[in-house]
């Protein structure tokens, strides 16, 4: 079992990126054989500005190292290190049909009305998404509901390219639901959206490297109602600020939402955020603290991503072969 994720490296890590991504990637190391790496040839798919993309992918790293990801359990890397990925996506694009990539609605939802202003990469970020996953004969794939159809797009580009050129090389992707629950953390301004870096207000968010005084003001801050807090789950339908913030503290306690609602029911979220604060400030500052340790090293950074990028390329390269030799590209 070999299970392979990626992530964008874009700065501002904050909660969600967090409790929706991370920690779970944590968790799996003691569960499956992991590959996890920083999607920078994606980020490719819109204008970048070089030198910010150069020092979000070691902010990135950093990052996900402070948060627990351990080099010795699991390969991390930097995607542009392994070119196979590149070279892989390039033969897959003969494989993959445009009718397929045309019914993305991660595509549709991008491009919006300007598909024909959109980069060829934009629309093709499947494809390599495809080569990312096969390159490794990744078993499962950890995605949320918004790339499922990405993983099934992967099996139907892995099944038709075994079929064509008859061979048993990629193995079509299952998507993975290990490593525990995956929480869908809330912007704290608006309890109908998810958590994001692009929010202007940065009330909005809890970011890795907020010190605990911000913390605690961004949660005093946050967008609540006047209700007290309900006995049951079902009390908490229609509030949607009320229940991402109990779903929070529900996931940093490993407590049930039942259980949490049982301790605070009654209580207004005047007794209840100083309470959530405490919580994710101890979760956040050990964090934060390995965090800076990471940043004060950038030549650990890259030698720990370089070292990553070896070890991938041990796994790619025999695959990629294989793929070039089915294809004719090689005797």
């Amino acid at each position: 079992m070999r299970v392979l994720s990626g992530i964008q490296p874009t700065g501002g890590l904050h909660l969600g990126n967090l409790l929706g991504a991370i920690l779970r990637w944590v968790r799996m190391q003691d569960e499956a054989e992991c590959l996890f790496f920083l999607a920078d040839l994606h980020a490719l798919t819109v204008d970048t500005d070089p030198a910010q993309l150069r020092a979000n992918v070691r902010e990135m790293a950093a990052a996900l190292l402070a948060s627990g990801i351990d080099p010795a359990k699991s390969v991390l890397f930097r995607q542009s290190a392994v070119p196979a990925h590149a070279e892989l996506c390039w033969i897959l694009n003969g494989t993959a049909r445009m009718g397929w990539l045309n019914r993305m609605t991660q595509w549709k939802d991008k491009a919006g009305k300007n598909r024909e202003g959109a980069s060829v990469a934009l629309f093709d970020y499947p494809v390599l998404q495809a080569a990312d996953i096969l390159l490794y004969r990744a078993t499962h794939v950890p995605v949320g509901d918004d790339q499922k159809q990405h993983v099934e797009l992967t099996r139907d580009i892995a099944l038709k390219f075994n079929t064509d050129f008859d061979v048993d090389l990629f193995v079509p992707p299952e998507p993975y639901i290990g490593g525990g629950t995956a929480a869908r953390v809330m912007s704290l301004r608006d309890g109908k959206s998810k958590m994001s870096k692009s929010d202007p207000s940065d009330m909005s968010r809890i970011l890795l490297t907020d010190s605990d005084d911000d913390i605690a003001q961004k949660i005093r801050k946050a967008k609540t109602d006047p209700e007290p807090i309900p006995g049951s789950p079902n009390g908490l339908d229609e509030r949607p600020e009320a229940k991402n913030l109990v779903g929070v503290y529900s996931v940093i306690s490993g407590e049930s939402v039942e259980a949490v609602l049982a301790r605070f029911e009654g209580q207004g979220f005047g007794q209840f955020k100083p309470a959530l604060a405490e919580a994710l400030v101890g979760l956040i500052a050990p964090i934060r603290a390995r965090l800076e340790d990471f940043r004060k090293d950038p030549g650990e950074l890259d030698r720990l991503l370089a070292e990553g990028a070896e070890r991938a390329t041990e796994i790619a390269e025999p695959v990629l072969a294989q793929a070039k030799a089915a294809t004719g590209l090689t005797g």
